[in-house]
């Protein structure tokens, strides 16, 4: 008897690993539009970058990047702080008119969906 409770142990501990690898929660893959559905969950967003801006003169120095329309009327955007800017090199020029995927969690300002990124690893370029 011993002995087969030693065999289910083990049985159970060696694929326990296997199910939580299983369950481990999918990222969402969205598109701009669906993201203002999905505010405060990880996702990640994909759409073309219609418009970019860097606001050199704006405090925080943030650069702007807008998926499937431009500014004003921005379906989702993605946005990088002054701070972080360097790691990105001049990314309103490098992710102008490029079909994108970015990821990290959506929130929401006046109103439009944004993710906020600090490493270029969170923007992936689609070809």
């Amino acid at each position: 008897m011993k002995r087969w409770f030693g065999i289910v142990i083990l049985c159970c501990f060696s694929l326990a690993p296997y199910d939580v690898i299983a369950q481990a929660p999918q990222v969402k893959r969205l598109t701009a539009a669906e993201a203002k559905d999905h505010i405060g969950e990880q996702a990640t967003v994909c759409g073309k970058v219609a418009s970019t801006r860097f606001a050199a003169t704006t405090r925080g120095k943030p650069t702007f990047l807008n998926l499937d329309r431009a500014y004003p009327s921005q379906v989702f955007t993605v946005l990088i702080w002054g701070e972080n800017r360097e790691k990105f090199g001049a990314p309103e020029e490098m992710y102008r008119d490029k079909q994108v995927c970015v990821s990290g969690k959506i929130t929401e300002y006046r109103k439009a969906p944004e993710i906020v990124v600090s490493d270029p690893q969170s923007i992936e370029v689609q070809k």
